[in-house]
């Protein structure tokens, strides 16, 4: 049946040519730097979250010698460097080109892959070759470098937590076979499994064409009817309709061991590591697995085998030490926010400095402090949102689509403190 769609053709330009989106896309990479008011902005895919212990090793060499040191995890597994000298785009495409990273440079921001972070290690399958497949089929594809650095793939196991997150093409594992999702429909198209990253690829392909006219960078915005017309052309190709509704919440990884264990997780308090926390990290990889997965939700996790629980209880002691979110107990657990001041110009204020101060008791939904309107980096599903605004701080319970008119909170903090903790329970 894929047949009936058109295959794709080997990219002229994925040995680094120029990308065919043109300036619309705003969307940074790391050969489209975005100017901060903390320095250029460099943001690395890493298809799937998965990392082997060189190539991490590379991206802390390149935040050391380019950036502020630091390494910054996103909300799709990818990782932030910021604090570049805007003259250091050549020397880091050298040095992650080197060591795997920047496989095409035609394609480097389509490579927007999030993936079951525990697949395979807790009685889940693997989701890896998908994920390979995937990875080589988009950067193989001359339309695929055209889509929107926004675009997004999601590969879940099964278990609902990246099919959860919204994401514009997802393919969802069902034994043999595999359920393949265009954005939020309810129905979804059953597969064989060995065929899924190529339908895929040819779903984004048939997006791009339906785009055309609207320029939509997303199957969300594209008008009803064409979006419409775009779910009958991907389903009469992919196969028969199956009704599966996304889920409505997406469900973090927990913070700890997994598998018996055959895993470690961990979660990084506002998504920001520091050097120290980068090699434990990787150093923790070396003598288990040499892998790390970034989780969408701004944490790691770091396939074994352990051998016995101690191995895993003493691995989580020395990162917890380290200032990592090793249970889900800890009042850090569920706390998000943006970069805010001084780092991005249009932030009203320092609001991981205020999230901090506000750290309390641990609270049934997660909380996000976003320092202006634009929300980035938002989580998805319910959460309690913390916007600041000029006259003070507006929280808001969000439940998907549908928002609770906002509670405003003048700038006091430890008001602020206990509404939000009020809020989160």
């Amino acid at each position: 049946m894929l047949a009936a769609m058109p295959d794709s053709a080997p990219s002229p330009v994925s040995a680094g040519g120029p990308a065919l989106r043109g300036s619309d896309d705003a969307c940074p990479g790391t050969l489209r730097l975005h100017r901060a008011d903390d320095g250029a902005l460099a943001r690395v895919r890493v298809p799937g979250g998965v990392l082997s212990a060189d190539r991490a090793d590379a991206l802390l060499a390149a935040a050391e010698r380019f950036g502020d040191g630091e390494l910054h995890l996103t909300s799709r597994g990818n990782v932030q460097l910021r604090g570049l000298d805007a003259a250091c785009g050549g020397p880091l495409a050298e040095l992650l080109t080197a060591a795997g990273l920047l496989p095409s440079a035609a394609h480097e921001r389509a490579r927007n892959i999030v993936a079951s972070p525990l697949a395979g290690l807790d009685g889940s399958p693997p989701v890896s070759g998908w994920l390979s497949e995937l990875d080589a089929l988009v950067c193989g594809s001359a339309a695929a470098a055209s889509l929107s650095g926004r675009f997004l793939f999601a590969l879940d196991d099964g278990h609902g937590d990246v099919d959860a997150l919204g994401a514009d093409v997802t393919l969802i594992a069902a034994g043999d076979s595999c359920l393949l999702r265009i954005g939020a429909e309810d129905e979804v198209s059953r597969i064989p499994g060995g065929e899924g990253p190529r339908a895929a690829l040819l779903a984004a392909e048939t997006f791009l064409r339906a785009a055309r006219d609207s320029g939509a960078w997303r199957v969300k915005d594209l008008p009803d009817d064409v979006r419409a017309e775009l779910v009958r052309t991907v389903r009469a190709a992919a196969g028969p309709a199956v009704h599966r509704p996304r889920p409505r919440t997406a469900t973090p990884t927990a913070p700890g061991a997994h598998g018996s264990p055959n895993a470690i997780s961990v979660d990084v308090p506002l998504g920001r590591l520091t050097s120290t926390q980068w090699r434990l990290l990787t150093g923790t990889a070396r003598r288990h697995g040499d892998e790390l997965r970034l989780t969408p939700w701004r944490g790691i996790v770091v396939p074994g085998p352990f051998g016995r629980p101690e191995d895993a209880a003493d691995a989580l002691a020395t990162l917890a030490a380290a200032g990592l979110i090793t249970a889900p107990d800890s009042p850090w657990a569920g706390v998000g926010a943006c970069i805010g001041r001084p780092g991005c110009a249009k932030s009203l204020s320092d609001v991981r400095a205020e999230a901090g101060a506000a750290v309390g008791p641990v609270g049934r939904l997660p909380v996000y402090w976003s320092g202006c309107e634009r929300r980035c980096g938002h989580p998805h599903g319910e959460w309690i949102d913390v916007v600041v605004a000029p006259d003070g701080h507006r929280i808001s319970h969000v439940r998907g689509e549908r928002r609770d008119p906002p509670r405003t909170v003048r700038d006091d903090p430890a008001a602020l403190a206990a509404a939000v903790a009020s809020a989160r329970a």
